[in-house]
């Protein structure tokens, strides 16, 4: 965290500098504004000016070149442009370059204050955080687990808000078979990021295996939300494909598995749940319930009982 603020405090020196330019440069543009306004006419120019401008005005008119409407026109313009040139003539003195000079500290203190405070509220600094007591861990020669969660949990209660402590902590819990925690994260995630259909297909399964794979009343109002709002939710329909392996009803389980995979970007579990299709058409073609497709599409392998599937699915 010191390296992050000694970062912070070297991006915002530019800006700074870039405070302190204008102040520099102050004397040089009121030398060259006295010397621009010092070379403008002065009043009795402008009045020369009008004079000649108005007399070639009244001969056009004589001459008859101009009408008395055109005539009027012209020296009402003429009038408006010496007067926009008399008050330019008379306006104040420049005030010092200095003049103003207190600003400038205080718009710099304002700038470190404000990229202060609003990286605190937008920046992240909490995961920054997380991240330093993860390595911290990891980076031991002898690191565990426990460990681990520890960190987290020291993590968890210095900055209860930030969503990533807890989707960190939640499979540590879940994996290490600490059932009551990975809910209770997974709950705590659910309230900082809303109710979305991954985390509640997370919380559904959670409860499903906690309950010995057995969909009971709250975990099936778990997977309706799921499914009316995401039906191809791969994590909810693989674990629905369990439940129907398990019931014998291969057909289904080996349906829903296949629509799982089609939403699934992790390669493994992709891959085991080929491999539970696989059983699961073995099991079709001993009944002499397979197509002849599922026969072809099956691979040589030996009939493994449902609870080996199932660890395979879940691994």
């Amino acid at each position: 965290m010191t390296q992050l603020w000694f970062a912070f405090a070297l991006l915002l020196l530019p800006a700074l500098w870039l405070l302190i330019l204008p102040l520099r440069r102050a004397e040089g543009v009121r030398a060259a504004q006295q010397v621009a306004e010092a070379n403008e006419l002065d009043v009795e120019q402008n009045l020369a000016i009008y004079r000649r401008r108005l007399a070639s005005l009244e001969a056009a008119r004589e001459r008859g070149d101009i009408g008395d409407e055109r005539f009027e026109e012209d020296r009402l313009e003429l009038e408006r442009s010496l007067l926009e040139d008399t008050e330019r003539a008379n306006r104040r003195p420049l005030k010092s370059a200095l003049s103003g000079r207190l600003l400038v500290p205080i718009a710099m203190i304002f700038l470190v204050v404000a990229s202060v405070f609003w990286y605190r509220q937008q920046g992240a600094e909490g995961d920054l955080a997380l991240r330093a007591a993860q390595q911290q861990v990891l980076q031991q020669p002898d690191a565990s687990v426990s460990e681990l969660v520890e960190a987290l949990e020291q993590q968890a209660a210095r900055q209860p808000e930030n969503a990533n402590v807890w989707r960190s902590l939640f499979p540590l819990y879940r994996d290490t078979g600490r059932v009551a925690e990975a809910e209770s994260a997974l709950h705590r995630l659910i309230e900082l990021e809303g109710r979305q259909p991954a985390l509640l297909a997370e919380l559904a399964q959670l409860r499903y295996f906690a309950e010995g794979r057995t969909l009971g009343e709250d975990t099936q109002a778990l997977v309706d939300e799921v499914l009316a709002e995401a039906p191809d939710q791969p994590t909810i329909l693989g674990m629905l494909g369990i439940e129907a392996f398990e019931n014998g009803e291969y057909r289904l389980a080996i349906d829903r598995w296949r629509r799982a995979i089609a939403g699934m970007s992790d390669n493994r579990s992709a891959e085991a749940l080929r491999q539970g299709i696989e059983t699961a058409q073995r099991r079709l073609a001993a009944a002499g319930e397979a197509s002849d497709e599922e026969r072809r599409n099956m691979t040589s392998g030996k009939n493994e009982s449902p609870d080996a599937v199932i660890d395979k699915v879940v691994e």
